[in-house]
């Protein structure tokens, strides 16, 4: 199997790599996200066997260089190369312990209190000739993000890597004729949007959407984070970290952090529940809890995209769902899939 190489693929989403990108990329705001993984924690389980580790940071710079790439508009680039700031150690694991699995939203909201607070970024902003206040809410730009089933360059970017991690379902050269396809359309609102000029391509990219974005509707993946978010919260409880140390630390420092506090036989709950985290190879799928089992029964977001197609200039765009079969069953079926009631994995 070829090695996913995330210097190639960046080059994929943009052949010319500007400076400025990386002069930013630098500051440690940015730099803070190597330590943080795209896919939650699900690196740090053997019930995943995820191929390589994608960070925070990759995502943001890849982000930053789609966006550039179709649009070669620096505040618009810069707010999608900082729309992940506030993202803490273990990403979306921070919205379980929020009660937030449904929308996965809770850690984004002081995302532009982190840009504009960051005295750094404020220095650098300002010998560029620009302000914090235009970069750092990335959603006022379309192109970088947009609502659910739109395609924007924060959810083209996330599925690539995720799928090829996860899976297996992307690799590099599937990609590169894939993003090929890719070119900004005007969408039913009147808004740019990012979209396919192959109706083919824009049907694989939806199929192979789906079927990752079924994956993290499995029990695993809800089961994974809701144990990981509770391991940090005993832990908190337990004054092994403080909230602070999540956007300070790396993932493998804190996990550090845990197996000593484990070894020390600390608390004997925080050491079932990490080492349950570390040790699981597989769940139980069960439509009541086990007995003697760490079990979950969770609705999460659900993640999909229905975009826009227009192979001929003449044409207008018209989402997919409006024109190939295959992808609107692809889409319904994925929003009518349910994993059973339960995941239950047992204590190790």
């Amino acid at each position: 199997m070829e090695l996913f190489s995330i210097e190639k693929y960046h080059k994929i989403l943009c052949p010319e790599q500007p400076e400025f990108i990386f002069q930013f990329a630098n500051l440690y705001l940015v730099q803070r996200l190597q330590g943080v993984g795209l896919l939650c924690g699900t690196d740090w389980t053997p019930l995943y066997h995820n191929s390589f580790f994608y960070s925070r940071y990759n995502h943001s710079v890849g982000c930053a260089l789609i966006v550039w790439n179709f649009t070669h508009n620096k505040k618009q680039t810069l707010a999608g190369l900082l729309h992940d700031v506030s993202t803490p150690a273990f990403s979306h694991v921070t919205d379980f312990r929020n009660g937030d699995a449904l929308t996965q939203q809770s850690t984004e909201y002081t995302n532009a209190d982190f840009v504009i607070q960051d005295v750094e970024l404020g220095s650098e902003l300002n010998r560029a000739g620009m302000y914090s206040t235009e970069v750092c809410d990335y959603h006022k730009y379309p192109i970088a993000d947009n609502e659910i089933p739109q395609l924007s360059a924060d959810r083209l970017e996330y599925m690539y890597p995720s799928g090829a991690a996860l899976a297996n379902i992307w690799n590099i050269r599937d990609i590169e004729k894939n993003y090929k396809a890719i070119a900004v359309l005007q969408n039913e609102y009147g808004s740019p949007e990012l979209g396919f000029t192959s109706e083919q391509e824009a049907l694989i990219y939806v199929q192979k959407f789906c079927a990752v974005s079924e994956l993290l509707q499995h029990n695993e993946n809800k089961l994974a984070l809701q144990l990981m978010a509770d391991c940090i919260t005993r832990a908190i409880e337990l004054e092994v970290i403080e909230e602070q140390d999540l956007y300070t630390m790396s993932e493998d420092q804190l996990l550090e952090v845990f197996t000593k506090a484990v070894e020390k036989e600390l608390d004997d709950d925080f050491s079932r529940k990490f080492k349950t985290f570390r040790g699981m190879k597989k769940i139980l799928h069960t439509e009541k809890p086990v007995p003697n089992a760490y079990c979950v029964s969770l609705e999460t977001k659900r993640r999909f995209v229905d975009p826009l197609v227009q192979e001929a200039a003449a044409e207008p765009a018209k989402r997919l769902s409006q024109i190939n079969k295959s992808g609107a069953d692809c889409i319904a079926h994925f929003l009518t899939y349910h994993d059973t009631k339960y995941g239950c994995a047992y204590w190790l």
